[in-house]
């Protein structure tokens, strides 16, 4: 039997699966990212992790904490990497002042969900998002159950 593969594109860079698990993403946006040359090289390698990261909108600029760009061994030594540092989202001024509106409402925040390549350029899908109950996370896991059994059926039908 053959596995099959999942259907990850090859400008993808990193997936942030567990944000979707813990939140509802009410809307989505594309942001440019402000990197060095170092980060860029990283990137092209695929050595982020944006699993724990989150954005944050301080002086009407929108910045991305907590994502960890893993430094290639050929980086220049005089090159000081950080790979934790925080790097500045690239937003217009309008897309700036709707994100403002809704994370002014309660319980809404901003998750970035996937990192990769549009031309050349490095983008990150960020969401912004409602946090789930308990509740809300075991009906996901049902429907999700539920969605796999009826594709076993199905195939089981097909097969006959």
């Amino acid at each position: 039997m053959v596995k099959k593969n999942k259907k990850i594109s090859l400008n993808t860079i990193a997936f942030n699966k567990k944000a979707r698990y813990v939140y509802f993403i009410e809307q989505t946006l594309e942001a440019g990212l402000s990197l060095e040359g170092w980060e860029v090289k990283s990137l092209r390698d695929s050595k982020v992790q944006i699993k724990e990261s989150y954005v944050i909108l301080r002086s009407n600029e929108v910045f991305l904490y907590g994502a960890h760009i893993s430094p290639l061994k050929s980086v220049s030594t005089h090159v000081n990497s950080n790979p934790i540092r925080t790097r500045k989202l690239l937003l217009n001024r309008l897309e700036i002042n709707r994100i403002k509106e809704k994370i002014n409402q309660k319980g809404a925040t901003i998750v970035p969900l996937k990192l990769y390549w549009i031309r050349g350029r490095v983008k990150l899908e960020i969401g912004l998002a409602k946090g789930k109950k308990s509740y809300d996370k075991r009906q996901d896991n049902k429907l999700r159950d539920w969605q796999r059994d009826k594709q076993r059926a199905l195939k089981q039908i097909n097969y006959r």
